[in-house]
């Protein structure tokens, strides 16, 4: 990455809460890492403790909708994950040691692909500092039919807005007073191609609208890095699971 480039890349990052890079891995590496997740859906996930498995019909494995920690079942993600140019790019943009914590398959299956509610990502991680981001590799084309990432431009530096229940599986919470004026005038999205990456601070405005199509799937990997100066609020943590527990009464 060249200087000049790397430091425009920083502030937009810092100024829009994003960042996008387009062909950040190449056609042969996509091919590579679409193989291996393939391999791994047919052979690690049957074994995968449930917590970690999602499908949008329980009773239908092509409707796989996510999957969480695969670094902890395969030598191939955990590199990815802990070792590769994904963590390098996350302390670069974190100006910190990047804490690698989980690495995600994501898909929304054609017509039944549900929207992923707008949320913040610091809503569930509780950091003091709210250093961390959030990547999206795109697996295949995606686009606004069946369900490209959304943003808010700038959203991260405004706090944490409120958030309350949903009944999207994997996404329990979403912003409750979402799509002001604000949130219309800002808002972006990013139609991807295979090996498009995107980067967003915990504190950015994110969502997907469902997959409309008939027969186009949405499949993308995700991997979070924490800076290694934020902390886990506890209290915040604390009366978080209260609150999901009087919810689920």
């Amino acid at each position: 990455m060249e200087t000049g480039n790397a430091q425009d890349l920083k502030e937009a990052f810092r100024r829009d809460g994003y960042v996008f890079l387009p062909g950040f891995l190449s056609p042969a590496e996509v091919g590579e890492l679409n193989e291996q997740v393939n391999n791994f859906i047919s052979g690690a996930v049957p074994a995968m403790p449930k917590e970690l498995v999602f499908y949008e019909d329980k009773n239908d494995p092509a409707t796989l909708k996510q999957l969480i920690d695969m670094q902890k079942f395969n030598a191939y993600f955990d590199v990815m994950l802990n070792n590769s140019k994904f963590k390098q790019i996350a302390e670069f943009l974190l100006d910190d040691v990047a804490i690698p914590k989980t690495l995600e398959y994501f898909n929304k299956p054609p017509k039944i692909g549900k929207p992923t509610p707008p949320h913040q990502d610091n809503y569930y991680f509780m950091l003091k500092p709210t250093e961390a981001v959030t990547m999206w590799l795109a697996l295949e084309d995606v686009d606004a039919e069946n369900g490209c990432v959304r943003y808010v431009t700038g959203s991260h530096r405004h706090g944490i807005r409120p958030h309350g229940r949903t009944q999207t599986l994997g996404f329990s919470q979403g912003i409750t007073d979402f799509w002001n004026e604000d949130d219309q005038a800002k808002a972006v999205a990013f139609p991807a191609k295979p090996g498009d990456l995107l980067i967003h601070h915990s504190m950015t405005i994110h969502w997907a609208e469902a997959n409309r199509t008939e027969n186009r799937t949405r499949k993308a990997i995700g991997l979070i890095y924490w800076a290694e100066s934020a902390k886990e609020d506890a209290e915040a943590k604390a009366a978080y699971q209260k609150k999901l527990h009087a919810e689920t009464l």
